[in-house]
């Protein structure tokens, strides 16, 4: 519901299509715009994610989800089980509909989906993000945490896993706790 208004603001998460791939890639690439000039430079391109890019990761396992209102879709976000966690993959809310409370309804959504352990990793530079996920119940692990985790659950390259921040639900806590071997 919108402040002062007492109609509902009618609107669905659903699983993205093949049909959704080109408006995954337009709210990816507008939202991206936030890490220009926060990220380090040399990990800064545009588009932020080629239509190419997009479908190499779909290929590889990422399923998106993405909320719809009166027809549009305004926000989108990934999910990636890999090994023993679920990773949330790129998390991006169309410039034009942020604050409103997409990312989170988007988020929550998500984590309904798995009883695995949910890691999220982000540019250490985006505060911004970092805030969101935190808000959500998120936490940031240590460096030396984040590099092994890094390392295990993604492929990304190195200058990325230096510039990167990993944040954890509550139920990785739990799984580490309970020292299975999967967890260092």
């Amino acid at each position: 519901m919108k402040a002062g208004d007492s109609s509902p603001t009618l609107f669905e998460i659903r699983d993205c299509t093949t049909a959704d791939v080109p408006e995954i890639g337009a709210i990816i690439n507008d939202a991206a715009i936030a890490y220009k000039g926060a990220i380090p430079a040399d990990r800064w391109h545009e588009p932020y994610m080629p239509r190419e890019e997009l479908e190499r990761e779909i290929a590889a396992g990422v399923r998106f989800s993405g909320y719809v209102e009166k027809g549009v879709l305004l926000g989108v976000m990934g999910i990636q089980d890999v090994k023993d966690v679920t990773l949330i993959r790129h998390a991006y809310v169309r410039t034009t509909a942020r604050n409103h409370g997409i990312g989170g309804k988007l988020l929550a959504h998500l984590v309904t989906l798995t009883q695995l352990p949910v890691l999220i990793g982000t540019w250490a530079a985006a505060i911004w993000a970092i805030r969101f996920y935190e808000r959500h119940g998120f936490t940031v692990v240590s460096d030396a945490e984040k590099n092994v985790l890094l390392k295990k659950y993604w492929t990304i390259p190195d200058r990325q896993v230096a510039t990167s921040v990993v944040l954890v639900d509550g139920k990785y806590g739990q799984s580490k706790n309970n020292d299975t071997p999967e967890h260092f």
